[in-house]
This record gives structure tokens, sequence and C-alpha cells, in this order.
């Protein structure tokens, strides 16, 4: 296996790193602190998505010998934006997390209920993701309005740097946000920004497994899972079916206790691992998932 990396994967790997983290991560934080979380909690759930798509990037690279690289449900976390607090706070929230990881490990194992969200047509899926991203795509205009200083220069250089390498416009923006946050908010002990795993008892309530659940499980596999697959299959990849789907099920319910929400197969993110930019070798790709899961 190692004789088969080169830098070049590595590099296309640490910028897909860059771009799956850097570009949600904000919208990740705010989807669960709207179900309930704690400024601390959210925070464990952060690091939890984080280490846990890193890890399943790890495991799919390895044992698949190809360029699946996972990343968290980011149109999940925006569904949750909209969702809202349940009854039984964030903890029946993480019960939800846990009830959406074991129904992607059923899909992922069960070809009808795979087959079936795969028939959810590609309007009303389209449908459902513009109605929950459309505030979060309004929120720079509303900032620009509400605080430009800080909002006009996020923006300025996102614009720019778009126009000469987009994939560096996101990472780009959240610098600049970091040092506006810096010259304009009060100091911070480090202490305070390091993030601490919490472990949180989870609690099953109906309302979250209607409100939460199912809608997640729906949304990462229509949105996420099989159009992550079919980027595989666009670039001549032929995945085992449903195994990687099941293993970031699997890996979803291990780090939903600490607040994680869920882990899918990414299709932005596989099209700039599975892609020529990787290494001219398709064989080779592999390594570009593998380096981004560890970076």
């Amino acid at each position: 296996m190692f004789k088969d990396f080169t830098w070049q994967a590595f590099l296309m790997g640490l910028i897909a790193s860059v771009v799956g983290f850097a570009s949600s991560f904000a919208v990740v934080v705010s989807g669960l602190i709207a179900v309930g979380a704690s400024p601390e909690q959210a925070s464990s759930g952060l690091m939890a998505g984080a280490i846990a798509m890193g890890v399943a990037s790890i495991v799919l690279g390895m044992m698949t010998k190809m360029p699946i690289a996972a990343a968290w449900s980011t149109p999940g976390a925006a569904l949750m934006v909209t969702t809202g607090a349940v009854d039984g706070g964030f903890e029946a929230a993480v019960g939800a997390f846990l009830v959406t990881g074991a129904l992607i490990i059923v899909a992922g194992f069960w070809k009808l209920l795979g087959r079936w969200v795969a028939m959810i047509p590609t309007a009303i899926a389209s449908a459902m993701l513009a109605g929950v991203l459309m505030g979060l795509c309004l929120a720079p205009v509303k900032a620009a309005a509400t605080a430009p200083e800080a909002a006009l220069p996020v923006i300025l250089v996102w614009a720019i740097v778009a126009r000469l390498k987009r994939l560096w416009a996101v990472p780009a923006a959240v610098l600049v946000a970091v040092i506006v946050v810096m010259m304009h908010g009060d100091a911070i002990p480090i202490t305070s920004v390091w993030p601490q795993p919490e472990l949180i008892v989870p609690i099953f309530t109906l309302g979250a497994l209607i409100g939460i659940a199912l809608p997640l499980f729906i949304v990462t596999m229509a949105s996420q899972n099989i159009p992550g697959i079919g980027v595989l299959r666009s670039f001549g990849y032929e995945p085992p079916p449903g195994r990687p789907i099941a293993v970031t099920g699997i890996i979803s319910m291990l780090f939903a206790p600490f607040g994680g929400h869920t882990t899918n197969l990414s299709a932005i993110v596989v099209a700039l691992c599975a892609g020529p930019d990787a290494h001219a070798d398709p064989s080779k790709r592999y390594w570009a998932a593998i380096s981004k899961g560890g970076c």
C-alpha cells in the first residue's frame, strides 16, 4: 500500500480536507446548537464529527483502495438549523443521531431500502435542500446589512479569491473571518478554545425520531451518499455496493454519543480525490482520501 503513496495525492488530500472543513464547520456548529447543544457540547460534537469523517476516509480508502472520502452531513446540519430543539433537548437529538446511523447501516446492507431512497426524485431532494439552505445562503447579505465592518471584508476576500482560485475561496474567507473576530472580539484564553470531548447519554423520543432522525437519514442518503457513489462511478470506479455506506453508518454511531451528528460519503470531496489532479494513475488516487482523512 505504501508504495502507492505520492505527494501529489497527499496535496490533493490536504486541499480536500481544508475545503471540506472550512466550508461547513459553521453550519455544523449552528445545527448542533439549534437542536439544544450547549457551546461545550457543540464544540465536542464538532470535534467528534471531524475525527469521524477523518477515520471514515482512512478506513474506506485502505479497505477499498479507492478514493472514497467521507464528510459530515452538511445538508443534515442545515436541516437541524431549521428543525430547532425537540422535547428532551440535546440528549434526544443524540438519540436521533444514533438512530440515523443505524438506518444508514441498514440501507447499506439492505438493498431494497437503498433503492427506495434512490427513487426519491432529484427535484424533490433538491427542493428539500434548497428549503433548508436558503436561510444560510442569505446570511452573508444579512450580516453585511447589520455588521458591515465585519462581514464585508470576508465577502470581498471570498469573491476575489473565487475569481482566481475557486478551491481556496472558502478557506481564505474563513481566515479573514478569524482575523476579524480577533480584531473586534475580546481575548479568549487558549484553554477555552481547545475542545473537550463530552459524553452525552442519549434518550429516545418519538419527536426526535420524526423531527430529526428520519429527515436527517433521508437528506444524507439522497444528497450525499447516493451522489457520492455516482461521482465515484463517473471516474471509472466500481465501489462494493452498500459496504462504504454501511461503514459511514457504523462510524456515525460510534461518534454520536460525543455529539457528532452524521458521517457520510461526500460527492464534492470525492470529486477532488478521485479526479486526475490527485494522480494520473487512478489506482493510486486512494491515497488522496487517506491523506484527506489524516489532515
